[in-house]
């Protein structure tokens, strides 16, 4: 079961928290301190704002609260024996057969709502077998050789081919420099936090085609057929070649994708010029 709290951060009960609270907290200053904390409301641009629900994000109590709300949850679910799995308002409940996970699902969210004035998502609340596509903080799971792997979820990699494409744009009007820093910093992120997974080929996949986006942005950037031309001799390109390729009335997409440019524009030269790709990164963490 995944359970899902519908913007947790943002309807978390005050009064609730400080009875919580109240309970191992003996210092009623403390627990007044927290409370004016909770209720000293927000400003949106120029205008004030009561918060008489929620905890303000950004701060460090902000995840200290959350946890003291949660961990509520925590203990009921190892009350009833349930096995579970959670990371901030992440959870993941794990039950013996889908009926019993319905089940579960029913009760734990009347428990959720009745007791702890929380709302459950429960369009995204889902439950299912583990490795038929349940996720869980961008990780999908699969059985392979009767072990249970990592693996990164379609709407994970939905999501990265989104960023990657947003980072190529030949139109964002961004330097090339300020575009190389920004790859670098998302891949390097990225490929961190999935390293554990199983994912060459569909890195590979991604790789060709985000230096695709790349010789199209590079393409387009030269502007002129003489400096396309002046630009392709540099690369090793002949000048027959050269100058009809400089010439061509094809759309960028098109000329990024010809043999020309793949030439010109090398996976070797590409890199030396400060792009990387998913594939570095991978093979950088995992080496013997």
């Amino acid at each position: 079961m995944d359970l899902d709290l519908e913007k947790f951060f943002d309807t978390v009960n005050h009064s609730k928290l400080l009875e919580v609270m109240s309970r191992t907290i003996k210092d009623g200053r403390v627990v007044s301190l927290i409370s004016r904390y909770l209720n000293a409301g927000v400003m949106k641009g120029r205008k004030y704002e009561e918060s008489t629900k929620g905890v303000p994000q950004g701060g460090p109590l902000s995840p200290i609260l959350s946890n003291i709300m949660l961990n509520e949850l925590d203990e009921e679910l190892e009350r009833r024996g349930h096995e579970f799995v959670r990371y901030a308002d992440d959870r993941m409940i794990l039950c013996g057969s889908k009926r019993g996970a319905e089940r579960i699902c029913e009760s734990i969210t009347k428990y959720i709502e009745c007791k702890l004035y929380l709302k459950v998502n429960r369009e995204k609340t889902q439950t299912g077998k583990i490795n038929k596509g349940i996720k869980y903080l961008g990780y999908q799971f699969h059985v392979k050789d009767g072990i249970c792997r990592l693996g990164v979820h379609a709407k994970t990699q939905k999501k990265l081919k989104s960023k990657i494409k947003e980072l190529t744009m030949r139109s964002n009007g961004v330097s090339f420099s300020k575009r190389k820093r920004s790859i670098k910093a998302y891949m390097r992120g990225w490929m961190e936090y999935y390293k554990e997974t199983e994912l060459i080929s569909f890195m590979v996949r991604i790789d060709s085609w985000y230096r695709r986006r790349l010789r199209m942005c590079i393409w387009k950037s030269w502007k002129k057929p003489i400096t396309r031309f002046r630009n392709l001799i540099k690369c090793g390109i002949k000048k027959s070649i050269a100058r009809s390729c400089a010439n061509a009335r094809q759309g960028f997409w098109r000329m990024a994708g010809g043999m020309v440019l793949h030439k010109a524009m090398s996976n070797e030269n590409l890199r030396k010029a400060g792009y990387p790709c998913l594939m570095d990164y991978y093979s950088l963490l995992h080496v013997e």
